[in-house]
């Protein structure tokens, strides 16, 4: 009896033992901390530099709510409580959840503060922001977010950076990456020297002004052969911004003459073949832009889907419109001045101030919104230079009028007549030509021109009463210094001054550069007063 009883203790005992076991087994176990957890537990920890760690840890952790953290970092809507070791995330709703699982809860605690950031972690979010999206599926997320770790040059990027380089098969990509890398090690204080040159180099081939702004800020505590390259690298980026300087200058130049060609086109041949000092031809441009606003009035308020045709749809209706009020101050005022210069000047004068008047009765004194089509908006860069879409489609435009108009000039009866009246005006009306016929003509297709060019202008200036007296004085210059009446001195005299005009503004300043670039027209003149082209014919050259 005393074993049995002794079994019957031992078996209860193991009994008892197994059914702890059990317990302890099958019952929920706390979950381990994991990476992203002890990241975002950090944040509580209160110090500036906790901060900085937990940022980088958070995006080493590859979390996927790591980017909504650091947003609520950078909006100010992170918060922790410092003695719960627990960080909460508040929604733009007001709704409160724990950052580590999303899930929402009642309120913040008493205890709960809003988590610092000075200047330094502020660059450290958003080359974090940078790193969380250098793998985006999205091309030029990744390119952007490259860009910005290149400009923030954050050291915790790099491994981030250099996986991203590895998987990355964009070649555009594959360089942002590399300027990022080379902008990282530059500053990096135990990066060896091989891994610095081959940083500089990368920064010398992309040679900008960003480049040069790294190559300036680093240290002044590097090796002799990390200065020496970087001595070097500054020099040949110098170069190279000024050479790209002066091609920047120069496409100003194109942009700004192809502005004056199309303004002095249409003066050049009226002046040119009617011998007419037209001050009113401002008016005739600014009657293009104004025309050009009307069409986009009636588009925006009936045919919206049509704005970006509202260009293509205003230039016929802004040449018809022009040139219709240039034959009607033909035939009304001009053809009774003909060889009195001073009194057609007094009276064109007077036509335009009553022009003007009259817009300002109709449209108000203020400027006018002339929108850009999407096709005009934008730009794109060249190497070290950006160009606008709406400058470049304005001189393509201005070298298709002018080629139409020596076509014109050319082939056609009316430009062959104009050419006759041009060289010889006697001989042309003794040969049959109705030379009256041809001045209302050359007069109304002069200012077409004119209305066009309003059209290009609205696009790159103030539409206003004034838009006209901007171009006046500078489409004579263009007229009179390319040869009066000569298309192709027109062509070389615009593209000539406005690229003369950009390259002098950077010296002498805006104002002083025109005064500068009417004394050497004035100069010109005394030499050739005929232009650089001169036309050639019987009346002419007596």
């Amino acid at each position: 009896m005393p074993l049995i009883r002794l079994l019957r203790a031992l078996l209860s005992r193991l009994l008892f033992a197994a059914v702890v076991l059990a317990v302890v087994h099958l019952a929920p176990q706390p979950a381990l901390a994991g990476p992203y957890e002890d990241a975002v537990a950090q944040f509580s920890a209160g110090s500036f530099s906790d901060t900085e760690e937990a940022i980088g840890r958070l995006v080493a952790s590859g979390n996927p709510r790591a980017a909504t953290i650091i947003v609520a970092l950078q909006d100010g809507r992170l918060f922790a409580d410092t003695d719960a070791k627990t960080v909460f995330i508040k929604a733009d709703d007001g709704k409160i959840s724990n950052a580590v699982t999303g899930e929402t809860v009642a309120a913040l605690p008493a205890r709960a503060e809003a988590v610092r950031l000075n200047n330094k972690l502020r660059r450290a979010v958003s080359g974090a922001m940078a790193g969380l999206t250098l793998l985006s599926p999205d091309l030029n997320k990744r390119i952007q977010a490259a860009q910005s770790v290149f400009k923030t040059h954050d050291e915790t990027m790099l491994a981030t950076v250099e996986a991203a380089l590895k998987a990355e098969k964009n070649a555009a990509a594959r360089q942002a990456f590399a300027e990022a890398r080379a902008s990282i090690l530059l500053f990096k204080q135990d990066a060896s020297d091989v891994d610095k040159l081959d940083a500089i180099a990368t920064l010398k081939a992309r040679g900008d002004q960003e480049a040069m702004a790294l190559l300036i800020g680093v240290p002044g505590e590097q090796s002799a052969a990390v200065a020496s390259g970087i001595a070097s690298a500054k020099a040949a980026i110098e170069r190279n911004l000024s050479l790209w300087s002066m091609v920047q200058n120069a496409w100003y130049g194109l942009s700004l003459g192809s502005v004056l060609l199309l303004a002095a086109i249409g003066l050049a041949i009226t002046f040119g073949v009617m011998g007419v000092i037209n001050m009113a031809h401002g008016e005739m441009v600014m009657l293009g832009a104004y025309t050009t606003f009307v069409v986009q009035e009636v588009i925006r308020t009936s045919y919206p889907a049509l704005f970006d045709y509202s260009l293509l749809i205003a230039v016929p209706l802004a040449f018809l419109v022009a040139g219709a009020i240039g034959v009607l101050i033909e035939r009304s005022v001009i053809r009774f001045l003909y060889g009195r210069p001073l009194e057609t000047l007094l009276a064109t004068w007077g036509l335009s101030l009553i022009l003007q008047q009259a817009v300002r009765t109709l449209f108000g004194p203020t400027n006018r919104e002339v929108g850009n089509p999407s096709w005009m908006s934008g730009a794109f860069e060249l190497g070290q230079i950006t160009i606008t879409y709406n400058r470049l489609w304005i001189l393509c435009f201005t070298l298709a009028v002018f080629a139409i108009l020596l076509a014109m000039l050319r082939y056609t009866a009316l430009g062959l007549e104009m050419r006759a009246v041009t060289q010889n005006r006697r001989m042309a009306a003794s040969m049959g030509i109705a030379t009256s016929r041809v001045d209302a003509l050359t007069f109304g297709l002069g200012s077409g021109i004119a209305g066009i060019a309003g059209v290009a202008l609205s696009q790159i200036d103030n539409v206003s009463p004034n838009l006209g007296q901007s171009y006046i004085i500078d489409s004579f210059m263009v007229v009179v210094f390319g040869g009066v009446g000569n298309l192709w001195g027109t062509l070389v005299g615009a593209f000539s001054l406005g690229i003369a005009n950009k390259f002098l503004e950077p010296v002498a300043g805006a104002v002083l550069a025109k005064i500068a670039i009417l004394v050497l027209i004035i100069l010109f003149i005394q030499k050739r007063p005929r232009g650089l082209f001169a036309l050639k014919g019987r009346a002419v050259e007596a």
